[in-house]
């Protein structure tokens, strides 16, 4: 997988570095409505093709790609176009995978614009799609020539989006650094200090294992129970963030980690009461686990009739590949 370079700060004056040292004939910038009003206007940028998709998850889909590379081949893009991703994690994400595949790769630029972005989806060289409501399922590991990551745009997100973007730093600090945890704030922005903070846990995990083999698999705490809740929040068009489901999800897991991942109970509600705060309480039926399971089920991870999980065994400590089995699962939640 190819290597690319974080840059911190100006924007448009690491943009022009980077453009300027690219052999590119064309550029396009992919953006959705959102990210057109509020991002596109702190770019200094001359002549560019403007790519617009719908905003959402439930727009990351084939559908969207489809109308993606039409563009490019009604705009004549060679292999030498660039595309900048203007946006949160489903413009990364997307916007990375149409670029990948496109005339077999071309270059591309992500510019994270939400938080969540910035701390997690535009590091680590995931891209993809949903496929069937299934988070993800369509995709490629391949980095970006660059990603630049400028604070200024999170000054156009409104809270919802800034507390769906600390869930992952949340998650960073529960499986690798805990004073980083407890000093995620309820209120407010968090600071570049912070920011950098989550970055560089993400890089750890990402560097060691690229291809999501051993080791990366930490990254996937919360992940299990929270892609499923999203799954079935797609699946019913409720409206629901991807941070929303992995902050549930974390407070999901973080039970079962006291079963199977040896995490003291009285540890594991002080962590539960934490995120409680950013994203309430997570009450759920039994007929919800079930819809729950029967999404996670499809998950990437899985093997045979078991779910795979990773859970922790202490603050900052994960255990990863943890087999649990539907019925067990069912017994216990």
């Amino acid at each position: 997988m190819n290597k690319s370079t974080i840059y911190w700060g100006d924007v448009n004056k690491y943009l022009h570095d980077v453009i300027a040292n690219l052999d590119c004939e064309q550029i396009f910038l992919l953006v959705d409505e959102n990210t057109q009003r509020h991002c596109l206007p702190h770019l200094d940028l001359r002549e560019f093709h403007v790519i617009k998709i719908p905003s959402g998850e439930a727009h990351k889909n084939i559908e969207t790609c489809q109308a993606i590379w039409a563009n490019l081949l009604d705009k004549k893009a060679t292999r030498k176009a660039l595309l900048i991703n203007l946006g949160g994690g489903v413009i990364g994400d997307m916007g990375a995978f149409c670029a990948a595949s496109f005339k077999r790769g071309i270059y591309f630029i992500n510019i994270p614009t939400t938080l969540l972005a910035m701390v997690d989806a535009s590091i680590g060289g995931k891209t993809g799609v949903d496929f069937m409501n299934q988070k993800n399922m369509i995709g490629l590991f391949v980095n970006p020539i660059a990603t630049i990551i400028d604070p200024i745009f999170l000054q156009t997100l409104p809270t919802r989006h800034i507390q769906s973007g600390k869930a992952e730093m949340l998650k960073h600090g529960l499986i690798y650094n805990l004073q980083h945890f407890q000093h995620i704030q309820l209120e407010g922005i968090p600071d570049l200090d912070q920011i950098k903070e989550s970055v560089r846990i993400k890089k750890y995990f990402v560097e060691a294992d690229p291809f999501d083999r051993n080791l990366r698999q930490s990254l996937n705490f919360g992940h299990t129970i929270g892609h499923a809740i999203e799954s079935t929040a797609l699946s019913k068009d409720e409206d629901l963030l991807h941070g929303e489901a992995v902050g549930k999800g974390m407070m999901v897991e973080l039970k079962l980690s006291t079963l199977y991942g040896g995490l003291d109970k009285k540890e594991a509600d002080g962590y539960i009461d934490k995120l409680t705060e950013f994203f309430g309480e997570t009450k759920y039926s039994e007929q919800d686990l079930k819809e729950w399971i029967e999404w996670a089920s499809n998950d990437k991870k899985n093997e045979s009739n078991q779910l795979s999980f990773s859970l922790l065994n202490q603050g900052g400590k994960v255990e990863n590949n943890i087999k649990l089995s539907l019925k067990d699962i069912l017994q216990i939640l």
